[in-house]
């Protein structure tokens, strides 16, 4: 029998994609959408929807047993931009729904969780080129923080209580199918956009900030990999580094003039510069290549070619 799969906060640019990825591999009916607000048309005629708040244990409970769920997806948060501008709603979100899925599989109620951690767990004293899978974590945000304590609860769950949480540390994300939600990378999706619709685009960063960066569908396949590989040869327990590219502002603005050569990037960095300061610029993800065979795919300047199509498509720009 098909596992029954409740993603919790799945209208977000993760989950959105996640959610009709897991409908097409296990059956519409038997992934379960939830959000506190509705999602676009796809995600909410394609299967199960309900509307839920992910800080509320018991409406998260009555979902677990109505739809007698196995697997739990947590893809509600708030994220690093945001959450630096409201600090405790950031921190009940982040924290209060991972509570309430760990202690469910803690009594039993589902049987395997997924929650999403991020390079924000890192900080300024990190080592910032191939930093290792273990290392020192000062994060100085909100969101890292949340993060950061997330990861050692979920680790705790795992050999306290034998809780089966499965976690990756994303990078940078992008996708043409949703917008971003108010993260520090979210300029590596806007350009595209502004590419195309305007030939230029100001950036939030300055022009040499070298990140790690994901296409989606790249982070959505190792998401669904990591969930599938036995328990066994799943050996971290906190939190996997993952990783595909680096770039920076300036490197992604020359890969968009391969395909738009009059497209022009000026430079007005923000408070985001900052927190991006303190994140890596580069990741070592071998144990989660070595642990569950994971492989990227997309390069640079797949990725752009895939972007601009994409927004074309979908957008109609």
């Amino acid at each position: 029998m098909a596992s029954k799969i409740l993603i919790i906060g799945a209208c977000g640019q993760i989950g959105t994609e996640l959610t009709m990825a897991l409908r097409k591999k296990n059956g519409n009916a038997n992934v379960i959408a939830c959000d506190i607000r509705e999602g676009n048309e796809e995600l909410m005629s394609s299967g199960p929807f309900e509307i839920a708040d992910a800080t509320n244990y018991n409406q998260i409970e009555d979902l677990v047993i109505q739809y007698e769920i196995d697997e739990v997806y947590l893809m509600a948060a708030m994220l690093s931009a945001t959450a630096e501008k409201f600090p405790m709603k950031g921190w009940s979100l982040n924290m209060e729904s991972l509570f309430h899925v760990l202690n469910l599989a803690k009594d039993k109620k589902i049987y395997k969780v997924f929650w999403p951690s991020s390079i924000a767990v890192f900080g300024p004293t990190t080592p910032k080129h191939n930093t290792p899978q273990t290392t020192v974590m000062e994060p100085t945000t909100v969101y890292g923080i949340s993060k950061q304590a997330g990861e050692r609860w979920c680790e705790y769950y795992h050999k306290k209580f034998g809780v089966d949480v499965r976690s990756i540390r994303y990078p940078g994300l992008i996708s043409y199918k949703t917008l971003p939600g108010g993260g520090t990378t979210d300029y590596a999706v806007e350009i595209y956009h502004e590419a195309l619709k305007t030939g230029t685009y100001t950036s939030f960063l300055k022009e040499d900030t070298e990140l790690p960066m994901m296409f989606m569908d790249d982070a959505i396949r190792a998401t669904i990999s990591l969930m599938e590989a036995p328990a066994k040869k799943v050996k971290v327990r906190s939190s996997y580094n993952l990783s595909a590219l680096n770039f920076t502002p300036e490197t992604l603005a020359a890969s968009i003039r391969n395909h738009i050569p009059e497209f022009t990037i000026s430079y007005h960095p923000d408070f985001r510069q900052a927190i991006a300061d303190s994140w890596p610029s580069s990741i070592d993800d071998s144990s989660a290549r070595e642990d569950w065979d994971w492989k990227h795919e997309f390069d640079l300047d797949r990725m752009t070619a895939e972007m601009l199509s994409g927004i074309k498509e979908v957008h109609q720009v």
